[in-house]
């Protein structure tokens, strides 16, 4: 005995006078379940207890007494049997029908995924019970695999009718929503309210999960798949285990339908398509040979060690058994030669199953089926060459992939290794290549944003870009150019382009303007320059309007475009005005003398009474600066004249 056994109060303690506490078999959030004994009637027992601390709350004890209630109006061999319900000090009990074995969900997480035969032995006990209690008005709300019993000598029994309702008592608070929450129908989500149809819901989510071996929704936090049920269609079994058959995929289609209305009535209704489903496949449920209630193995009683299993290899749960006495042993051994004869009949039987099940296997069954081969990488013809050696039809799909090159097989629908009917379509979904993409203007475009665009078309950019002087903000996007993947000829995409998925871009950037140096010292301007990574050399050339030693201009770049950092650039330096030579007028009248300085440029000045005397009677006797010096333009030149 286990030191939780060990440490338990109640172990060994008679309960209300009658019921002595054996053994704890089992607890839950509620309540505890013990084995017992009860000494007025010598049998063995399931004693559920309510947890101390929920002894002063009305809702729980409530719940105590109505899962006695509902369980005594019905008397149905796939439901268990509740004896009594009372009350000893502060402790309130239910005393049950005990069932050595194991449940549902303990099956479940010993083998995942259950046979056919299996299923439906079970789904025809479960339904079974659920009729009795729709019939009798009794909604159980609670429906999941931990509620159903598999009891060791083959017995299949729904229990734990606390969150039983009557039928017209369909609204759930949310105490009343207490059910597990993967089995949740969507009513009760959206709704709150609940009838025989949502036991009907969680009978077809649990039918799901006995074919599939695992749950159809999935989520981290409950509230996740309570949306689930309300918003979506549970999917088709098939789809996750190929093997089953067709019938029993609508019938869980038809029971997990959204809306209440579409689903059968109630348990009757489904248990009678299911039997018609059971002839439609020659599967029938296991049926055993049932004990009185309540007889189990006990002192003196019967042992339950040689009762026969349903499904053997199955059901793990130890069995309960006693020390025996040679009366035990004698009627054990008469009971073995009984069934020799009765195994001689099971051994014909079993081949006549086995005849029908292989038949069944290779007809419409799994056997029938084949697997879809892995034609990835391949093109349409191989694809459809393999398929069809498999006598399945390939239909051509298409879809952009940047991993699988264009013309090549991605998948198929369905995928490899399901395995589908002969002669059934499988869609080959073909490489259309990388998706293309329209891409607006990146001119302009700081290059990180521009990166980002193009990063969500899966184009990057491999190379640092060129940087350029030009008018535009410093860092901003002035030329963009695209390679298609594998390679190709560039696109200009600066304002605009069309590209595929894995192209390359080639920015360039703009590294904002040449500094303006005009009318700054050599020294000044070649530091600006050296600011912006430029260095410079100079030339010097005349200006009228540019004083000596300032910059005129930077001087065009050798072969044009613009200047890039680290390039050196020529810096035009004013040597001031031009100087001119002044011609010698000596000799010339006034008029020619005034006219050729004049048309020099200079200014002429000379005595201004000898504008009275006619021209060809004067002459110039001298003149200041003299000839052959050298001066700007505007110069003034003093002439002397005097008359010939």
């Amino acid at each position: 005995m286990s030191t939780s056994q060990q440490t338990d109060p109640l172990i060994g303690r008679l309960v209300d006078g009658r019921y002595r506490v054996r053994a704890r078999i089992a607890r839950g959030g509620m309540a505890t379940v013990y084995v017992a004994t009860d000494l007025r009637l010598e049998r063995r027992v399931a004693l559920k207890v309510m947890h101390s601390h929920l002894s002063d709350d009305q809702v729980f004890q409530g719940r105590f007494i109505q899962e006695a209630r509902a369980a005594a109006r019905l008397a149905d061999p796939h439901v268990v049997n509740v004896f009594d319900q009372g009350q000893d000090g502060e402790m309130a009990y239910l005393v049950m029908e005990y069932l050595p074995g194991i449940t549902l969900r303990d099956l479940l997480r010993e083998q995942r995924r259950l046979s056919i035969p299996q299923t439906i032995t079970i789904m025809d006990a479960v339904l079974s019970g659920l009729a009795a209690a729709h019939r009798a008005g009794i909604v159980h709300r609670d429906v999941k695999p931990e509620n159903v019993l598999l009891a060791e000598d083959g017995r299949i029994k729904i229990g734990d009718f606390g969150l039983a309702r009557a039928t017209s008592a369909n609204t759930a608070s949310g105490q009343m929503l207490m059910g597990t929450i993967a089995y949740l129908a969507p009513e009760l989500v959206t709704r709150g309210t609940a009838d025989a149809r949502s036991d009907i819901y969680a009978l077809g989510i649990m039918l799901y999960e006995m074919l599939v071996g695992e749950q159809p929704y999935k989520g981290e936090q409950p509230m996740q798949i309570a949306y689930q049920h309300a918003t979506d269609s549970v999917p088709r079994p098939s789809a996750k285990n190929p093997g089953i058959p067709e019938q029993l995929d609508e019938l869980v289609m038809w029971s997990t339908e959204r809306e209440p209305d579409e689903r059968p009535l109630d348990a009757r209704v489904m248990l009678d398509r299911l039997r018609e489903i059971e002839k439609e496949l020659g599967v029938f449920p296991h049926v055993v040979r049932t004990p009185a209630p309540g007889i189990v193995a006990v002192e003196g009683g019967i042992d339950s060690g040689e009762v026969t299993k349903v499904m053997p290899g199955t059901f793990t749960a130890p069995i309960v058994t006693d020390d025996v006495d040679n009366a035990t042993r004698l009627r054990r051994r008469a009971r073995r030669n009984t069934a020799k004869g009765a195994w001689l009949v099971f051994l014909v039987l079993l081949l006549a199953g086995l005849a029908g099940g292989a038949g069944w296997w290779f007809g419409s069954g799994p056997g029938s089926l084949v697997a879809v081969a892995d034609v990835t990488g391949k093109t349409i013809d191989e694809a459809q060459g393999i398929l069809a050696a498999q006598s399945l039809i390939a239909v051509p799909g298409e879809e952009n992939s940047r991993e699988v090159p264009t013309g090549q097989a991605i998948r198929t629908e369905p995928g490899a290794g399901t395995r589908v009917d002969k002669n059934s379509e499988v869609t080959v979904v073909i490489s259309l290549g990388p998706a293309s993409h329209d891409i607006g203007t990146l001119a302009g475009a700081t290059l990180d944003d521009a990166n980002a665009t193009l990063a969500e078309f899966y184009i990057t950019m491999p190379a640092e870009p060129e940087r350029y002087f030009t008018d535009a903000a410093s860092g901003t996007v002035i030329g963009a150019w695209i390679t298609p993947p594998g390679g190709g000829d560039e696109v200009e995409c600066t304002n605009g382009c069309t590209a595929l998925e894995d192209s390359t871009v080639r920015f360039d950037i703009s590294a904002g303007p040449v500094p303006a140096v005009a009318g700054m010292t050599v020294d000044a301007a070649t530091a600006a320059l050296e600011e912006v990574d430029l260095h410079a050399t100079t030339t010097e050339e005349y200006s009228d309007t540019v004083d000596a030693g300032e910059v005129i201009r930077v001087a065009d770049r050798d072969g044009g475009g613009s200047w890039r950092p680290g390039e050196t650039l020529t810096l035009v330096v004013s040597k001031g005005p031009p100087l001119y030579e002044i011609s010698n007028v000596v000799g010339m009248t006034r008029d020619a003398a005034k006219k050729a300085l004049s048309d020099a440029g200079f200014e002429v000045t000379y005595f201004g009474p000898w504008d009275l005397f006619p021209d060809e009677t004067t002459r110039v006797s001298s003149q200041s600066p003299a000839a052959g010096a050298l001066r700007v333009k505007g110069t003034e030149v003093t002439l002397v004249i005097a008359t010939r």
